[in-house]
């Protein structure tokens, strides 16, 4: 488990974004694998009319519009079997063939630091995904200790940031998609976010690939949405209309002391193996409907700040949203290199309420404490 340490840079920390909240509950959906969910209802419209607009956040060089190169780029994904080429890696990645080569080759071309993980060895691990999906060592990451600062769930790179404005999110420069596409037609969870905040962390092959809790969390809903398995590379972000909205998507929200927050993890091509620590590995299969499981009427799953919550088998992107205000890190930026465990956001204390049970203190039968990685 990665250690808890101290961040004065937060400390400095600027407003960039506001965002307000609303709340609801989770209703179920169904969806065909690929189709976008339908429009907002009538419900979401009138919900919206009492909320005022927050600014979008600015986009910075790093983050610019679609070139044709991107286009070309991107093209080729339209018509290729993502399903199919992902299922066929899946199975590559778990076999013991050549995999000392393929892990040495990656290692080399990826500049992979071995000396930080609990496993120095490369050829230890017994399939190239264990070596893919690596533990690191104790301390290897640093976890920003203040309650009410939001911890980066992952290495990764920032792909935007900022208000949801008015139930629309910025996928890239140019390019919205909005938050009932992202959530698989949930319209309840859809209006609570309505005018919350969010950000969209890229992971590169050469990240590490676990995922952690960026605040303490109770399981609410695990939701699995199918649908296509286009790359979330950069260039592909930037050219593919409503990308993450729709990919083969993993919706889990918990609540907190400071309200509601969502964790997306985006599947991608070559990806498409999505787990989490307390279901196991939820994709593949693919499925062709939206599956819900509602945790309020199940044993509480509780995960404190840092703790593992998830993995990516090969790269993708997490996409976190919150319906409360937050002060975004002054040094966040479109393109930013970040490591897991790194303040993000500022939580506002005011908005705080006495959480129903702690990860730390709670010893209920009823509450299933999944521990720290």
């Amino acid at each position: 488990m990665p250690k808890q340490d101290t961040d004065p840079d937060l400390s400095q920390n600027t407003v960039l974004d506001r965002s307000a909240e609303r709340q609801s509950t989770h209703p179920n959906a169904k969806q065909q694998a690929g189709d976008q969910p339908q429009k907002s209802t009538s419900k979401s419209s009138q919900a919206k009319s009492k909320h005022t607009k927050p600014k979008q956040s600015k986009s910075s060089a790093p983050n610019r519009k679609a070139s044709l190169l991107d286009r070309l780029r991107a093209a080729p994904l339209y018509v290729l079997p993502h399903h199919l080429i992902s299922r066929i890696v899946f199975k590559m990645t778990r076999s013991r063939f050549m995999k000392n080569q393929l892990i040495s080759g990656f290692i080399k071309l990826y500049k992979v630091d071995m000396a930080e993980a609990v496993e120095t060895d490369p050829h230890a691990y017994p399939t190239f995904n264990a070596f893919f999906t690596r533990q690191l060592k104790p301390g290897a990451r640093a976890i920003t200790p203040r309650v009410e600062h939001v911890a980066s769930p992952v290495d990764g790179t920032v792909s935007e940031f900022g208000a949801i404005d008015d139930g629309t999110l910025v996928q890239a420069k140019g390019r919205d998609y909005t938050l009932l596409e992202l959530l698989g037609g949930d319209n309840n969870s859809a209006i609570r976010y309505l005018n919350g905040s969010f950000i969209t962390i890229y992971l590169s092959p050469r990240d590490y690939h676990r995922v952690h809790m960026p605040l303490p969390g109770k399981l609410i809903s695990q939701t699995h949405v199918p649908g296509r398995l286009f790359s979330v590379a950069p260039h592909t972000v930037r050219a593919v209309k409503n990308v993450f909205a729709r990919n083969e998507r993993l919706v889990c929200q918990f609540e907190n002391m400071f309200g509601g927050m969502t964790m997306v993890m985006v599947g991608a091509i070559n990806v498409a193996a999505i787990e989490t620590v307390w279901d196991g590995l939820v994709t593949p299969p693919a499925g062709r409907q939206i599956l819900n499981v509602d945790y309020t009427s199940r044993k509480s799953i509780l995960l404190a700040k840092g703790d593992e919550m998830g993995r990516f088998n090969m790269g993708s992107t997490v996409i976190l949203l919150f319906d409360k205000p937050v002060s975004w890190h002054k040094q966040l930026a479109p393109g930013k290199t970040l490591r897991m465990g790194q303040p993000l956001a500022l939580m506002s204390r005011k908005q705080a309420r006495a959480p129903t049970a702690s990860p730390n203190n709670s010893s209920t039968p009823d509450v299933i404490h999944m521990g720290q990685s």
